[in-house]
């Protein structure tokens, strides 16, 4: 059976983000992920998940209302993103999250590509002990980010080459951005290494838009358990009263997503 993960950044909201970790675990999650941990101490985190397993973070944004969204392919700012790099790739060790998702930010063109693929690069010799992801986000939720195309994903990480790489496998972006999300995973499926799920066409509890989650699940289970299944969602009610899909996932007493 995969591994499922809260995130933590949009998932029991209803409390404190250091209160958190402890109702997911109570909820029954295998782990967590959390989007942006800088915000309290190290120590504090640290606490605050009492050993509940971290499956991912993400690089600092910068200013979020500002409109940055990562710096990994914006050029002129490779020192701002391999500053922000470095600060999380501590974190990320310092918690044992087990990936590190890189921002690319907002950019576009053949001098963002040059920047993105330098600036990854960079970062696979800076932290060879850390697993990496690279995540295609929808044009319509995060305007202008360059990475917006799972098959624009595929060719920079093929010609890369750099096994420590991963594709973020987000069901919501899948769908948004190819239509099809069972198509888009049936194609680069070999290069995930991190999985996010949530209902469509809602973004609430994962299920629905014709995705087949328990296939996935399955699929997962006979070739890879390393892979994080997380539920990255907004959710429709108090997150508690909405996680019949981690109980049938986790049971496999019933069919979901279909």
């Amino acid at each position: 059976m995969p591994r499922f993960a809260a995130n933590l950044t949009m998932l029991f909201t209803e409390v404190p983000s250091l209160h958190r970790p402890e109702l997911a675990a109570q909820a029954g999650f295998d782990g967590a992920e959390i989007l942006f941990p800088y915000d309290h101490p190290e120590a504090e985190w640290e606490k605050a998940l009492s050993g509940l397993p971290l499956a991912l973070i993400n690089t600092p944004p910068g200013n979020w209302s500002a409109g940055d969204r990562g710096f990994a392919a914006v050029p002129g700012e490779e020192e701002r993103f391999r500053t922000g790099f470095l600060r999380a790739a501590s974190l990320a060790t310092r918690l044992g999250a087990e990936r590190l998702h890189v921002m690319a930010g907002v950019a576009r063109g053949p001098q963002a590509e040059q920047v993105y693929r330098e600036n990854l690069t960079w970062a696979v010799q800076q932290a060879p002990g850390l697993q990496l992801t690279v995540e295609p986000i929808n044009p319509d939720d995060m305007p202008g980010y360059f990475l917006n195309d799972f098959d624009q994903a595929a060719r920079i990480l093929e010609d890369l080459n750099a096994p420590q790489i991963g594709l973020q496998f987000d069901v919501w972006h899948a769908a948004r951005i190819h239509g099809n999300a069972s198509a888009v995973w049936a194609a680069h499926r070999q290069r995930v290494s991190h999985v996010q799920i949530a209902g469509f066409p809602s973004r609430n509890e994962p299920g629905g838009g014709g995705f087949d989650l328990p296939a996935l699940c399955a699929e997962l289970d006979a070739t890879d358990s390393t892979v994080w299944v997380s539920g990255e969602y907004r959710p429709a009610r108090a997150t508690v009263h909405g996680l019949m899909w981690l109980q049938a996932l986790k049971s496999r007493n019933r069919p979901i997503g279909n």
